[in-house]
């Protein structure tokens, strides 16, 4: 793996390092860890890269590992970058013929997201778009019982995602975290939608296998001097008729990362809470609830999906760095499989790629333009 951003004061770089060092299956051998020359090389020095691929810039580094023999150069190269310095290194990547994992959103724009997707098709690479929540197992578990019709036909979606770390004005008191999620030539046109508003849209989709069809949107700007959207509330259609809510907010004074969803068919329901991520409610009709838990000794009771994902025995709490964890497995797995001339296995596949991508940079423009509408419902433009 060759990591581009993600140096040593940066959060999220750390987080992937971790998850894709879990296994045994990834090795971080490059890197251009910061724009700042001198931060990229301290970075890299700090991880032990060998100074001939410690690099002080994607450009620099893309174009020596190509150079590379096959069994000497990365891979893959992994995008840590905030959203507006996305696009132009995966797309250098993969014109030299790297692989990419990348951060969601996956681009500033949605004719970014849809250059990429032409070039992977074009080139036949991987893309992997690190959307986390996809990546916990009782996530996966849920997918499989609507997939599999336990539910019967879903009818209705509610998905949220409060936080409370925006509340105050912290882009203008050093909060180096917020000032680039706040600033729209960094993020791009949304705020909370764009950052957590995707998630909460991806896991609704991701779970019930269903496509937003329709929205109507309002977004606000709740702390006075804010320039994009800090709060927001959207009225779904899906594409079999299901209706939904989404609310992504971000100044929920008290809130952490409280993301939730529930599902509801014909014969039954489903909740999941990101903060208690081992549990799965099982909401019936006409008999009492169940509750599913993670664990990898309960294969008789989940999916495959579910315990290739499972780490340890039940009743040891498995998290966001073990979500990151699988989907990097996952993407590493595929990778090894097409490298070897092999057939993935079908829970490999299962996670989130460039069509996600493009969903997820949709869902920003059309909550925007629904936001800025004076329409109720706006019809869902990809």
């Amino acid at each position: 793996m060759g990591m581009i951003g993600g140096g040593k004061d940066a959060f999220i770089g750390a987080i992937h390092r971790i998850a894709a060092n879990m296994d045994g299956l990834i090795e971080l051998t490059a890197g251009a860890l910061s724009i700042k020359a001198d931060v990229a090389k301290e970075s890299g020095r700090m991880l032990f890269l060998p100074d001939d691929r410690n690099y002080t810039s994607y450009e620099e580094m893309i174009k020596a590992e190509a150079a590379l023999p096959s069994d000497k150069r990365i891979d893959f190269v992994t995008i840590v970058t905030p959203n507006f310095a996305h696009f132009a290194p995966a797309m250098t990547a993969l014109e030299n013929g790297f692989h990419v994992v990348i951060e969601k959103p996956m681009t500033f724009t949605l004719d970014e997201a849809k250059k990429l997707k032409q070039k992977v098709e074009e080139t036949g690479l991987i893309l992997c778009l690190t959307h986390t929540y996809s990546g916990y197992p009782m996530v996966k578990q849920a997918r499989q019982m609507v997939k599999e019709g336990t539910l019967g036909k879903i009818r209705k979606i509610i998905v949220e995602y409060p936080q409370g770390w925006l509340s105050r004005l912290s882009e203008r008191e050093g909060n180096a975290q917020a000032a680039w999620r706040t600033d729209p030539s960094k993020s791009g046109k949304a705020g909370a939608m764009g950052d957590i508003g995707t998630h909460a849209a991806h896991l609704a989709e991701y779970i019930s296998g269903l496509k937003i069809t329709k929205l109507c949107a309002d977004l606000n700007v709740v702390v006075e001097g804010r320039a994009l959207d800090d709060d927001g509330a959207v009225l779904l259609k899906f594409n079999n008729g299901a209706s939904g809510v989404l609310i992504a907010t971000q100044i929920a004074a008290g809130e952490e990362n409280a993301l939730k969803i529930k599902i509801y068919g014909e014969n039954g329901g489903l909740e999941w809470h990101q903060m208690e991520p081992n549990t799965l409610l099982v909401k019936w009709l006409d008999q009492p609830m169940q509750v599913l838990r993670a664990g990898s000794n309960y294969t008789a009771f989940l999916s495959s999906y579910a315990t290739q994902n499972c780490r340890t025995p039940g009743g040891h709490p498995e998290g966001y760095l073990e979500a990151f964890g699988n989907i990097y497995r996952n993407f590493a797995r595929t990778l090894q499989a097409k490298l070897e001339g092999d057939e993935p296995s079908k829970e490999s596949l299962d996670f989130p790629g460039v069509e996600d991508g493009i969903r997820g940079m949709a869902f920003i423009d059309n909550v925007v333009a629904s936001s800025e509408s004076d329409k109720k419902w706006t019809d869902y433009v990809v």
